[in-house]
């Protein structure tokens, strides 16, 4: 088996669909021998928040000297990037030689995995290969049914900002996400909740308090001397003094704090974390398509701004960082999400906007998407290609002046990326 042939397998229809439950992700690891069980993982879930978190996290663990696992999705440019050992993704041949070990497992199982529980049994034995000290292992959705809740005790739980996502599986209020998210908590485990909301807060206490776990919160009261560039951010968390992470958008402080919380918990877990793995992990965290900055001339913004909450947190960022400066939106999203609302947050910040479909079997058509904002009064266009999107933005922006940001599904970005290396290649 070649790597086409290792990704077509793994993307096959065969695999398509997602049905919540654990029994054949724990069948098809039992299967493999359990390799989960050997490792110690921080298990991260939430809806807007954990992949950054992910991200600082494994830089500061590996600054501290350990082999560190990380497990995310979706990956933006190549399939790879969602397993990765102390920041390198998993090489093509031994993705192929895993994948050729594990398959016979697969199929003679009664009941298939899902694509995504194929890839987490795959990303566990890769990281018992590894010989990681830790997983940083980042939640699919929801948590309490998620493939990667087959692990039985991680060192911390970690539950990041919680938003309306994934309803059709998660529940349509913020209690019914949070208990799902809560799901996560293991008995006498340590959690940490980030979210700031009451309602939120009273559902992870009640499960903490079922499950005998300590609980702690985020204190983002801590955090000072915030400085915004497109260069990146500066901020003092503390007696900790100017630091630094060039991860942009005036969110990625408080991910930054719930990511110092936690390691002050690592710490009274057993883990040596020093001053200077946390000043210079921070300082080489890097998480794509996440408000980064792509090109400087013209200015490009790429951010994976997937639902309504994080549509208003780029909104936000881009209002900090442009004031009253209007930028040409290229956008796509999904079909099941909130994109009239989503929509609506954008125009304040628009001047035009450039709709395109990711691709997705659950994209929203970007002549849909048009008409959204144009019932919105705003000058929006319709496009068959990520390409022909972006080139009128950029024809735009030349035209009229000003930035170009991408928002949207994180499906879109592999061809975003390819798109801007093809038109303005370095």
């Amino acid at each position: 088996m070649n790597y086409k042939e290792a990704i077509e397998y793994i993307h096959s229809n065969f695999w398509m669909g997602s049905k919540p439950g654990l029994s054949r992700t724990k069948d098809l690891l039992k299967r493999m021998g359990n390799p989960q069980n050997k490792l110690k993982f921080i298990h991260v879930a939430g809806t807007n928040g954990k992949g950054s978190f992910c991200a600082m996290m494994s830089s500061i663990l590996i600054r501290a000297g350990l082999e560190v696992g990380t497990y995310t999705s979706p990956y933006v440019l190549r399939f790879n990037e969602r397993m990765r050992v102390n920041g390198r993704d998993i090489p093509d041949e031994t993705l192929c030689e895993l994948l050729e070990e594990i398959r016979p497992h697969v199929e003679a199982m009664e009941e298939k995995p899902t694509e995504f529980e194929l890839i987490t049994a795959i990303a566990m034995e890769f990281f018992r290969r590894e010989k990681c000290n830790v997983v940083v292992l980042e939640c699919g959705m929801g948590g309490r049914l998620d493939s990667t809740n087959v692990i039985k005790t991680p060192i911390l739980s970690v539950i990041t900002g919680i938003a309306k996502d994934h309803t059709a599986f998660l529940g349509d209020t913020l209690k019914k996400i949070a208990a799902e998210k809560a799901g996560i908590i293991k008995h006498g485990v340590p959690v940490l909740c980030c979210d700031e909301n009451d309602e939120v807060r009273a559902v992870i206490e009640k499960k903490a308090k079922e499950k005998d776990a300590p609980l702690f919160f985020s204190d983002h009261k801590k955090l000072a001397d915030e400085e915004f560039s497109l260069q990146g951010t500066k901020f003092s968390y503390g007696d900790k003094k100017d630091l630094y992470i060039p991860l942009l958008g005036v969110f990625q402080p408080k991910n930054a704090a719930n990511v110092l919380c936690s390691v002050e918990l690592l710490k009274e877990a057993g883990l040596e974390i020093s001053d200077e793995a946390i000043r210079v992990g921070l300082k080489e965290s890097r998480w794509p398509a996440r408000f980064e900055l792509v090109r400087s001339k013209p200015i490009i913004l790429c951010d994976g701004a997937h639902n309504v909450e994080g549509v208003e947190a780029a909104v936000e960022s881009v209002k900090r960082y442009f004031g009253e400066e209007k930028l040409h939106v290229v956008m796509g999203c999904m079909s099941d999400k909130e994109f009239r609302l989503m929509a609506e947050r954008i125009v304040p910040i628009a001047r035009d906007v450039f709709c395109l479909s990711p691709q997705s079997l659950r994209s929203l058509p970007s002549k849909e998407l048009a008409e959204v904002f144009k019932e919105l009064s705003l000058p929006a266009f319709a496009f068959k290609s990520t390409k022909a999107a972006l080139a009128a933005a950029l024809a735009a922006a030349r035209q009229y002046g000003g930035a170009v940001i991408c928002l949207g599904s994180l499906y879109m970005y592999e061809e975003i990326y390819h798109a801007i290396n093809t038109l303005l290649p370095q």
